[in-house]
């Protein structure tokens, strides 16, 4: 099977651009949700508003989202990958600040270069992308090297389950990648979607309950953003973007979503700026963005 590698358009880079912005408060969002609902079942509640955003949209567009014979090993090996990433995320960021969360979760376009290096033809590091990974890393350790400092374990710990998070978002970009060549882009969301939703609905029966909900304007505006705005629409124009153009390519707009994530955690939820999270931010963005620059005169493979 070849993999599109189409070269981006003005046009497609604005899209990824703007999935990247509204990706940056999704950190947030999860932080605030937190408040109302325990961590799987906001996986859930967010996945059913998703799920319904993408049938409603799919149907719409007159898309089947009929799921083939052919497609069912792929797609639960992704659900599979899927669970384990939005778990970590969810569990993680409740251990942890938004804006740490968001800062790590965003290592995920120079895994996706990486695995992309290894798994899609066409899509290879370079040297320039191996400096990148390493300033990245670099960013990563000094958030790591902070919570040594303030000698708080539980931001460690959380800070390792969104950086597991962070490299199986990266190594599910490119699976989907190669399952969007035969499966359509929201057909794809949406088996993702019910199929995960099982799960983190007996998980949360058989480790959350009982439990506490409270639904305050502020949590009911935060869980609808992660459903409405990040698992409905991102999740339809990123994946219809990945379909056609390359993974590490499209990463490099990742860029954004730190500088919005680690803004919006101040002005919401009163988060420091501490230097070590600024100066981390910095090597991160530039990190991504080196691994995700290529030479503009290659061509396309």
């Amino acid at each position: 099977m070849n993999d599109r590698n189409e070269r981006l358009t003005f046009q497609a880079g604005l899209l990824t651009l703007l999935t990247a912005i509204l990706w940056g408060g999704h950190s947030v969002s999860v932080k605030i949700g937190l408040d109302g609902m325990p961590p799987i079942a906001l996986a859930a509640a967010r996945f059913v508003i998703g799920m319904i955003v993408v049938l409603l949209w799919g149907w719409y567009q007159g898309i089947s989202l009929h799921m083939r014979a052919q497609d069912r090993r792929g797609l639960l090996l992704l659900t599979l990958i899927f669970l384990v990433q939005i778990l970590l995320l969810n569990e993680g960021t409740h251990f942890t600040l938004a804006s740490r969360s968001t800062i790590l979760i965003t290592v995920y376009p120079f895994f996706t270069a990486l695995f992309a290096h290894l798994f899609l033809a066409g899509d290879r590091l370079s040297r320039l992308k191996v400096v990148g990974m390493v300033l990245a890393f670099a960013g990563v350790i000094l958030i790591f090297a902070e919570s040594l400092e303030l000698g708080d374990l539980s931001y460690l710990t959380g800070d390792l389950m969104v950086l597991g998070s962070g490299i199986l978002l990266g190594a599910r970009q490119v699976y989907t990648k190669r399952l969007t060549q035969s499966i359509h882009p929201y057909a794809l969301v949406f088996w993702q979607a019910i199929l995960s939703l099982p799960v983190f609905i007996v998980l949360s029966a058989l480790f959350e309950l009982p439990a506490t909900y409270r639904f305050t304007p502020m949590i009911v505006v935060a869980i609808l953003y992660q459903g409405v705005v990040v698992a409905g629409i991102c999740f339809i124009v990123y994946i219809s973007l990945l379909r056609r153009y390359r993974a590490s390519h499209l990463g490099v707009f990742g860029f954004a979503t730190p500088v919005v994530g680690v803004l919006l955690s101040r002005l919401l939820l009163h988060e420091s700026l501490t230097i070590g999270l600024l100066t981390s931010m910095v090597l991160v963005g530039a990190g991504i963005a080196i691994v995700n620059w290529e030479d503009k005169k290659k061509p396309v493979a």
